[in-house]
C-alpha cells in the first residue's frame, strides 16, 4: 500500500513515484493507492505511477463512487488501463456516512443498491470500446466510449456486509477489505462471495486484503498495536466498520496488525491466506520515538515483507 504522503508537499509527486519503483524492483506483485478524502487524488497517482513501472499490478483502494458520475469514472480508469498498458485494476465503494453525508454534504442512502446501478453502468462502459446504454433507477445513460481497447479492467469492491458482497460476486472480479480479520475472511466473507460468483458464472473472486505490518521485536507488540490504532483506526467512526468486525475476533484494527519478529509475521500472514485471502495488501507500520527511528523502522518492515513475496 503506497501513499498518501501526507503533508509533503514539494515532493509529494517524486515520493510516490519512486516509491512505486522501489516496490515493483523489490519484487511486490501489486501496489494499492488508498483515497484519503483530504489527499492526492488516488488515480492521478495510478497515472503516475503507471508510466514509471513496467509491470507491476496498479491498484486503487478504493475510490468513492458518490464523487463521480460512473461515466467519469469509466474515462478516467480507461484512460489508466492505457497508461497501464493492462495493468489497473479499479477498486471503488460507496464509502462511509462520514465522507459522503458530512464531509460531501450528499445523500446516503441505501448504498449497496447505489453500488448496484453504479456498476451496471461501469460494466457497460469497460465492456467497449462502443455505445454505453443503460437505464437503471438512478442513472439513464446514453454515451458513447471510445478510450481504449485495453480489456478488461478489473473491479474490486469494498464490500463489507452480505448485501455488498453478494453484488461484488455477481457484479466484480472480487473485493478489497480493510479491518477484517480471518475468521471475519473465512466464516463471512469468502462463502458469500464465493457463493454469489458461482451462482453468476463468474470465476472465483479475488479476496484482497489490508493487514497492517510492524516487524518488531515481540515485546513491542503492544506497542505496534497502540501505534496502529492510534494513526489507522477508523472502526470507532463507521457502521460498515463495526459490523464487518463483528463477525472476527478482532475488536480494532490493532488486532489485526501483523506485528513481531520474522516468524510472527510470518505465521500471521500465512494465516489471512489460509483463511481464503488471494492477495495482501500490506500497510507498512513504522514505529519509533523520532523520525529517523520510524524511517529505518519502515525499511527494516519493508524489505522483509519484499522478501516473502515469492512465499505467500
Amino acid at each position: 500500500m503506497i501513499g498518501p504522503e501526507r503533508g509533503r508537499y514539494t515532493d509529494k509527486v517524486a515520493r510516490l513515484v519512486g516509491d512505486a519503483e522501489a516496490a515493483e524492483t523489490a519484487g511486490f506483485t501489486s501496489i494499492w493507492v488508498p483515497q484519503v478524502p483530504n489527499e492526492f487524488d488516488a488515480l492521478t497517482a495510478v497515472a503516475l505511477m503507471g508510466r514509471a513501472t513496467s509491470h507491476v499490478e496498479l491498484g486503487t483502494a478504493v475510490m468513492p463512487i458518490q464523487t463521480r458520475h460512473p461515466i467519469a469514472m469509466a474515462q478516467q480508469a480507461l484512460s489508466n488501463q492505457a497508461v497501464c498498458e493492462g495493468r489497473f485494476t479499479l477498486g471503488l465503494g460507496p464509502s462511509h456516512h462520514w465522507i459522503v453525508a458530512d464531509m460531501l454534504g450528499l445523500a446516503y442512502e441505501r448504498p449497496a443498491h447505489q453500488v448496484r446501478n453504479y456498476l451496471e453502468v461501469l460494466n457497460a462502459a469497460f465492456a467497449g470500446p462502443g455505445p454505453v446504454d443503460v437505464e437503471n433507477d438512478e442513472y439513464q445513460v446514453h454515451n458513447p466510449l471510445d478510450v481504449t481497447d485495453i480489456v478488461p479492467t478489473p473491479i474490486l469492491l469494498a464490500a463489507l456486509a452480505p448485501v455488498m458482497l453478494r453484488i461484488a460476486g455477481e457484479m466484480a472480479s472480487g473485493t478489497i477489505l480493510w479491518m477484517a480479520d480471518e475468521r471475519a475472511i473465512g466464516e463471512h466473507v469468502l462463502p458469500r462471495i464465493t457463493r454469489a460468483a458461482a451462482a453468476a458464472g463468474r470465476a472465483a473472486p479475488r479476496i484482497v486484503a489490508g493487514v497492517p505490518v510492524a516487524l518488531c521485536r515481540n515485546d513491542d507488540v503492544d506497542a505496534a498495536r497502540a501505534r496502529a490504532n492510534k494513526v489507522l483506526g477508523h472502526a470507532e467512526y463507521s457502521p460498515n466498520y463495526q459490523r464487518l468486525i463483528e463477525h472476527g475476533d478482532a475488536t480494532d484494527v490493532g488486532d489485526i496488525c501483523a506485528a513481531g519478529d520474522e516468524s510472527a509475521v510470518v505465521a500471521r500472514l500465512c494465516s489471512f491466506r489460509d483463511a481464503g485471502v488471494t492477495d495482501l495488501s500490506v500497510r507498512v507500520l513504522p514505529l519509533g520515538t523520532d523520525r529517523d527511528a520510524r524511517i529505518e523502522s519502515w525499511q527494516r518492515t519493508h524489505d522483509f515483507v519484499a522478501s516473502l513475496c515469492p512465499e505467500l
